[in-house]
């Protein structure tokens, strides 16, 4: 009777991963062919514990032993994989084009991560930072999954295909059953002797940061791919593609309205009635506005070239100001004189003056 793989690990049916690893990591320290002096005993062991991590660490085949046992752990019947397994079982392969299951190691996921910029590194562009963790190819055993001195062989079942084909009859015919090769998990090659840094899957993980240059005028929601960076396949498995989506922090003074910018510019009653010339900071420096006699609230000052570049081609938006026209508080009795003399040249009508005891409280304050 075949042994319990739990046992040969020494783990609990409830172990996670990480502890189902370290637990093959100690072990195969222990029985290593070359820390026992090339003990048989110790060799067959050995192997014991490298077939056990091999079904363990697979959540796929783990799930099947611990539903079934050893010979569950081996693949067989079900439609465990979807739609498309279904059309690899009864016709061996996708209706949709493409071999299903082909063997080699698979590609490694693509990464997504969010990066945070400011308003000026989205308006003229920047090379910023990205860190995250991911899979990188094992360097202890070059990404092959496989020991020091050994190497991966081609799986026995399928071949090398990582594939098992079976034909069978019914009453419809001839039909084909193709699934993945339960041994080698569809890579067409098997590790008897796993990597111990990696335990046999050919890549670890590690931290990495890499730049990202952000083209000048990308603004939130854009996404940048960088091909070749997402996680590494397990065994030499292809690379994935890391997406980096864009968040632009808000800036205090400026709004972004597709490639134009928006801001404000408050200037006094007497500069908007008699006209100035006003030094506004841009993205680019200082620029003079000129604010023209008799300008109203909410009139617009519009810069030609100095918004955001336009990322699909040549050029930049506009930056749009907005005149806001300030009504003077708290005058002085001076000041509130002048007025109404200008009110009164002007033939406009306006409040009576405060008078009696507020009068007088107020002008104590002045």
């Amino acid at each position: 009777m075949a042994r319990d793989l739990y046992e040969l690990l020494g783990v609990p049916r409830d172990a996670s991963q990480d502890e189902i690893k370290r637990a093959y990591r100690r072990l195969a320290r222990e029985l290593h062919p070359d820390a026992n002096g090339g003990d048989p005993e110790a060799e067959a062991r050995f192997k014991e514990v490298a077939a056990a991590y091999e079904t363990l660490s697979d959540p796929e085949r783990r799930r099947r032993y611990d539903l079934f046992g050893a010979t569950g752990s081996q693949g067989g019947g079900g439609f465990g994989g979807g739609l498309g397994d279904i059309f690899d079982m009864f016709f061996g392969g996708s209706p949709f084009g493409g071999a299903a299951n082909a063997a080699g190691p698979p590609r490694g996921a693509d990464l997504e991560v969010v990066v945070e910029v400011s308003f000026e590194e989205a308006v003229f562009g920047a090379e910023v930072p990205v860190s995250m963790r991911t899979a990188v190819p094992c360097e202890a055993c070059e990404a092959t999954g496989a020991d020091r001195g050994s190497a991966p062989e081609r799986c026995p079942d399928c071949g090398g295909t990582g594939q098992v084909r079976r034909v069978r009859q019914s009453i419809l015919g001839q039909m084909v059953t193709a699934t993945a090769c339960a041994r080698c998990g569809g890579l067409g090659t098997i590790v008897q002797h796993p990597c111990v840094v990696c335990g046999g899957e050919g890549r670890t993980l590690e931290e990495r940061t890499y730049h990202v240059e952000l083209p000048a005028g990308v603004d939130t929601g854009a996404t940048l791919r960088l091909t070749g960076r997402g996680a590494a396949g397990p065994r030499g498995g292809g690379v994935g593609d890391l997406y980096v989506h864009v968040r632009v922090r808000p800036h205090h003074r400026f709004s972004r309205h597709g490639d134009d910018l928006h801001a404000d510019l408050h200037v006094s009653f007497t500069q908007a009635a008699l006209g100035a010339e006003i030094t506004f900071d841009t993205l680019d420096g200082e620029e003079l506005l000129t604010i023209a006699p008799g300008t109203q609230s909410g009139e617009v000052i519009r810069l030609r070239g100095r918004g955001v570049p336009h990322v699909q081609g040549r050029g930049r938006g506009e930056l749009i100001v907005r005149v806001i026209v300030d009504t003077p508080t708290q005058l002085s009795a001076e000041e509130e004189e002048l007025l109404r003399r200008l009110a009164d040249l002007r033939g406009e009508d306006v409040s009576p003056p405060a008078s009696g005891l507020l009068s007088r409280v107020r002008s104590a304050f002045k």
